[in-house]
């Protein structure tokens, strides 16, 4: 199990070289046993030239290298050490020459099976070419914005990284997926795979770089009954369709949806030795609602009108589900949070035409094949006298729970059941809530299979439960920042922990404010940075300038056709990952062949007539699984992949 969940051999720490025509760059292992040089021309100015030496040094062989190196080149000044480092995140050119990217401080934020897990403290842009060769372009106007827009990228908040451990994947499919090296850097959570690809299929490995992930990490130590266990949470951004909150709304031609986040929850022993003898994992996954919809942002308007535009048979809709189920296996189970009724209809539109979606796309599928599709007005409930809108979220989960089980795997002997996936579908306020609840029904279940508890429930007015609700806080916050541009509203958590309301209506207004601000303001420049670090635009003399586009508004491509599809923005053939959709929409889905797991005869959500969205009357919520049991054979979905079980819960972050 653990050769499945490391690259192999790595180097993790690094130090920056130079002479008039080259930079070396030294790297050693964690034991200083491995010692390895890559040289890197600076005679070209446009071009990007890396050669790696084939031997590995010992510390001393290393040490005379260099010393033959400074002689050979006294003349013109000899080696003079420029930095040390902890490994490359990307090449990168705009107008002029090459730039490399370095981590220059990393700090431990984590341990997974050994595995240490770092954040960036620090990161540089080196220009690479000498400057005797530099070209006149290199200090250009446009070359140092295209340098500054590139640096608002903070790489030293929500970005991290481990040198052994496949961070980019989920535990369960390190443990069942063997590839290693290039390949899972093209995985959909990486974020610099774009940055990397020239030096890894030049070199044909990856161990002078990190794949960096975005989004979240926490790990603390808990305890329940006097006995200790770490937790982790961990979310994964995806770099598909990523963005801003109103210029990446639903869902693109490919199926992929805005502000898609893999989130999982780890739970191990506290063993004396770094590897615990049993470790537990549960998913759950979120993203904007699978529509093609958007918002303009407006600085008039703090509530935009909603834009739906007509998907002709609901085939970006269906790509996505399609896609969720070759990535997490069955059954796909669909939690909608959103307002079904309002005085001016703009979420309930959205509510409204995802069902129909789910029921379009399931009239084609067999009864076994269907999704199940829930319903909770989570903004109605919450403003109801005596109803605890956590409480029956918790009960939501506990049902799901019992369909889709978790992964709980001992590491000596490599034995794994079934994992527990969710999802929900917009990553902003409700959903944390939604995620904090089954995060809460896992953990009980979680901590009772791995005997640190006898019960497998745990209450919401426990202390684990606090401490629980922390970690999901964090993160809602954090992805709410990333993607809306303020702290997530947490209403509901505010009033679980007793908090006084006029502090909390105080707070949430700010919020609100803060979000608009972003979204009106900031948000254009933000998203062209992103689409510049992730490659998504590549500059080019003589054609419109990244800044000089109109807003880059939901498939990514502007007005002058600059900003490249993905699937054309590189000549070097990729395979598929994670995230990578099958067919492209030029195929039709019925043509696809997935060998034993054929996508032709799936079918997707058939949705649960609208009668069956209505609020639920009294205490008896109508998501409750078991009470929609008499439903099941026409609102249940199963694809028969790989181990693994999809909740998907619904949002939308219009607020």
């Amino acid at each position: 199990m653990m050769e499945a969940m490391t690259g192999g051999k790595f180097l993790q720490k690094f130090r920056l070289y130079e002479i008039r025509s080259k930079f070396y760059l030294i790297g050693r292992d964690k034991t200083r046993t491995l010692w390895r040089v890559l040289k890197i021309d600076r005679m070209e100015s446009t071009e990007l030239g890396i050669e790696e030496d084939s031997t590995s040094y010992t510390e001393n062989e290393c040490k005379e290298l260099l010393w033959r190196i400074h002689e050979g080149n006294r003349l013109t000044g000899g080696l003079k050490f420029v930095t040390k480092c902890y490994g490359i995140v990307g090449f990168i050119k705009f107008l002029g020459p090459y730039y490399m990217v370095l981590i220059t401080r990393r700090r431990k934020v984590g341990t997974i099976c050994g595995h240490d897990i770092y954040s960036i403290g620090k990161s540089e842009m080196i220009a690479i070419p000498s400057p005797i060769v530099w070209p006149n372009v290199a200090y250009s106007r446009d070359e140092n914005r295209y340098k500054q827009l590139l640096c608002s990228v903070d790489l030293s908040k929500d970005f991290f990284f481990s040198y052994s451990y496949n961070i980019m994947r989920r535990l369960q499919k390190n443990i069942t997926d063997k590839n290693t090296g290039p390949v899972v850097y093209e995985t959909m959570f990486v974020w610099n795979e774009s940055l990397t690809r020239a030096i890894r299929n030049h070199l044909k490995n990856t161990i002078w770089t990190v794949a960096l992930i975005h989004g979240f990490f926490k790990q603390s130590k808990l305890s329940i009954s006097g006995k200790e266990f770490w937790l982790t949470l961990i979310a994964r951004r995806s770099r598909h369709f990523a963005g801003t909150r109103f210029l990446k709304r639903g869902v693109n031609e490919k199926g992929r949806v805005a502000n898609d986040v893999e989130t999982e929850q780890l739970v191990f022993e506290d063993t004396p030795g770094e590897i615990p003898h049993h470790i537990s994992s549960v998913v759950q996954h979120r993203g904007s609602i699978p529509l093609v919809w958007f918002q303009e942002s407006s600085r008039l308007n703090i509530r935009p009108d909603i834009i739906l535009k007509l998907d002709l048979d609901y085939k970006a809709t269906r790509l996505h589900f399609e896609n969720l189920a070759l990535r997490y296996g069955d059954p796909i189970i669909i939690l909608n949070l959103i307002k079904t009724r309002e005085k001016k209809p703009r979420e309930s539109l959205l509510c409204a035409e995802f069902a129909k979606s789910i029921h379009y796309i399931n009239k084609g599928l067999s009864d076994d094949k269907h999704l199940m599709f829930l319903h909770m007005d989570l903004s109605k409930l919450s403003r109801r006298k005596g109803t605890n809108v956590l409480a029956l979220l918790n009960e939501v989960a506990s049902d799901v729970l019992d369909r889709t089980d978790f992964l709980h795997c001992e590491i000596t002997t490599s034995k794994s059941e079934d994992a527990s996936r969710t999802n929900c579908i917009d990553c902003l306020d409700r959903t944390n809530v939604a995620q904090f609840a089954c995060g809460l029904a896992a953990l009980g279940r979680q901590l009772h299979v791995l005997r640190l508890s006898e019960s497998p429930t745990i209450g919401l007015h426990a202390p684990l439960a606090d401490g629980l609700m922390d970690f999901y806080e964090r993160m809602g916050d954090t992805l709410a920042i990333q993607y809306g541009g303020s702290a997530a509203h947490n209403k509901i958590f505010c009033e679980q922990r007793g908090q006084w309301k006029a502090a909390t209506q105080s707070q949430e207004f700010l919020r609100t404010l803060q979000r608009y601000y972003s979204n009106a303001y900031t948000d254009p420049e933000k998203q062209d940075a992103i689409n510049l670090f992730l490659g998504h635009f590549q500059p080019q003399q003589g054609k419109p300038a990244l800044w000089e586009l109109d807003s880059d508004q939901h498939h990514n491509i502007g007005s002058q056709g600059t900003l490249t599809e993905e699937t054309k923005r590189s000549f070097i053939k990729r395979s598929l990952s994670d995230g990578n959709i099958l067919c492209e929409n030029t195929v039709p889905v019925s043509d696809c062949n997935v060998g034993e797991n054929n996508i032709a005869n799936s079918k997707l959500l058939p949705m649960q007539q609208l009668d069956d969205t209505r609020e639920p009357t009294g205490s008896a919520p109508e998501t409750s699984l078991r009470e929609h049991d008499p439903c099941s054979r026409c609102a249940y979905s199963c694809y028969k992949l790989a181990v693994g079980e999809l909740l998907l819960v619904h949002e939308c972050n219009i607020n």
